[in-house]
Order: C-alpha cells, then structure tokens, then sequence
C-alpha cells in the first residue's frame, strides 16, 4: 500500500489551492469511513510489533522503531470510541508527520485515496455524537465521510502549553500598533485556543471563525462598519471545510475593500509546496503549526505600525 499511496499523492497536489482536498479515507472496525488529508501521511504499514511502557497513556498503543526513529503510536480507533486495535494483527498503521512531528495511527483498514470538495464538507451536527474529534463531515457516492481532527486526538495524548519567551512576549507589549485585532481562522478547536492564547500573552484581541467562509463573512461585515471594529491581521489554518485557506486568502485578494489585509497561513502541512502556494494565492506569510516564539514574531512583523 504504501509505495501506491506516496505515487498518488502527488497527483493530487494540483488540486490545492482550488478549495479541494485529497484524503486517505480508513475505517475503525465498522462501515463508517473516515479521512485525514493525504498531506499529512507518510507511509501505510502493517501493524508492527510495538513496545508498550505501563506509563503511556492510555491512548497510546505503544512505539516502535520507524526508519531509525523511535515513535509512538496513538490507537485511533480507542480514541474515537472503538474497541483497541493494539492486539489486533489484521491492523494498519498510518505514518504521519504533523506539526514537525512523526507519529502513528492504528485503523482497522485502509480504503484509498480520493478528492473532496471543500464546499461541500460542513462541520458535523452534534446530534451524531462525534464530539471535538471530528471537525468535518462529507458525502462520497452518498456514504457519510467524517474527517478527523488529528490536532484534537494528539493534545489529548500529549498536551503542549502555549510558551512565549520574554524576549518576544516584551516586544509584543512595547509594540505601538494602533490596530490589536487578529482575526482567527482554523476548524480545529485545539488550535484556535492555542492562538488565542498565544495572543493574549501578547496583548492582541482575537475575534474567530471555524472556516474560510465564516472568516470571509466576518471580513465582509467589518468592512461595512466602524473602522475601530475591524482587524489589521488575518492568521489561518489551511486545511478547512467549506472554504480553506488558500481560497480565503485568493477570495480576500480580490476584493478591493480586503486586499490590503495582511494574511498570515498557519497550517500542520509543512514543506516547499506550501511556500509556493502562499505566494501564488497572495499570502504574507506561512509559518508551520505550533512554534509560538516564530509565530508571534512574524505576527508583530505583519501588524500595522
């Protein structure tokens, strides 16, 4: 599987930047289906035998040595509710590399590779149950895809504080911007309290929105209000249902009364090929999920003096 997955994806890469996404669709040991963007995997493996401590946490399955690197393995179907996955040799394992960190995910079995349209993914009802860890759902050949929250399932295994140095914190306070609104806009709800904590620590207000579209219609009203109520910075994720990044940041480009906003993307999908997509949509700036101390530079760089 893996060698077939790695070729595929980069067909798929074209589709960025057009408000689609390619996702591995898996299961957990039922029908439902459910996704993560093709972007953030590296490999898919068989179950390997897996070192367990008594002291992980319950969640994780277990490590193992992967390409020299010893990582851990995070039991994704425990941690959405299924029955364990750790003992069960039919299992497979998802390699994947988020926010500069490699770990794995146990599903039951792995489907393939296909291209969703990002209008037609909407956040879940609560009435289905899914709770935080799944922060979209969608229809494919009229079967109910549900896209994973990664963000949420990894804080919950190992929740990281949102530390600014003194250094940056200091020149975040002296800073004399008129203007100490950012507007927020990510689908996950772990990293949206990661930034508006972040920006707390440096004096900033944040207002939020779950997608692009959200974002956009929040843009759109501020802009027919009073000038104090309205943002000087733009700080998004990438990856998001309804509208993503690169078209919120395309869509903001080309309206005259937005186009000087300055637009931050702050997405787990690093790499060159992102680079070269927030120049091609107009983007200011890309940083890589969660580095506080570059993220809180680059924002005091961007804000209006």
């Amino acid at each position: 599987m893996a060698r077939p997955l790695l070729d595929t994806v980069e067909t798929f890469t074209r589709l960025a930047g057009h408000n689609r996404v390619a996702m591995l669709l898996f299961r957990l040991g039922e029908r439902q289906a459910f996704g993560i963007n093709v972007f953030k995997v590296r490999e898919v493996l068989r179950r390997p035998r897996l070192e367990h401590m008594p002291s992980m946490h319950d969640l994780v399955a277990g490590s193992f040595d992967y390409r020299g690197h010893t990582i851990p393995v995070v039991d994704l179907a425990a941690a959405m509710g299924y029955p364990p996955l750790a003992t069960v040799d039919s299992a497979h394992l998802i390699v994947t590399e988020f926010n500069r960190s490699v770990q794995g995910f146990l599903v039951s079995d792995v489907d393939r590779i296909v291209h969703v349209d990002g209008a037609q993914m909407a956040a879940p009802p609560s009435a289905l149950g899914y709770g935080p860890r799944v922060n979209a759902v969608t229809r494919l050949d009229g079967d109910l895809i549900a896209i994973v929250d990664v963000e949420q399932v990894l804080a919950s295994v190992d929740p990281r504080a949102v530390d600014l140095s003194e250094n940056v914190q200091h020149a975040a306070q002296a800073q004399p911007a008129r203007n100490r609104r950012v507007l927020v806009v990510d689908d996950s709800l772990v990293a949206r309290t990661q930034l508006v904590d972040l920006f707390r620590k440096m004096d900033l207000e944040s207002v939020i929105a779950k997608d692009g579209s959200e974002g956009l219609e929040i843009l759109h009203r501020m802009a027919a209000g009073p000038a104090a109520e309205r943002v000087a910075l733009v700080v998004s994720d990438i990856e998001m249902p309804s509208m993503d990044g690169y078209a919120l940041t395309r869509a903001i480009r080309e309206d005259a009364q937005l186009r000087h906003l300055k637009v931050l993307l702050h997405s787990s999908l690093s790499g060159v090929f992102n680079e070269a997509m927030v120049e091609r949509v107009g983007a200011d700036r890309f940083i890589a999920k969660f580095q506080p101390d570059i993220l809180a530079t680059a924002v005091l760089e961007l804000l209006p003096a």
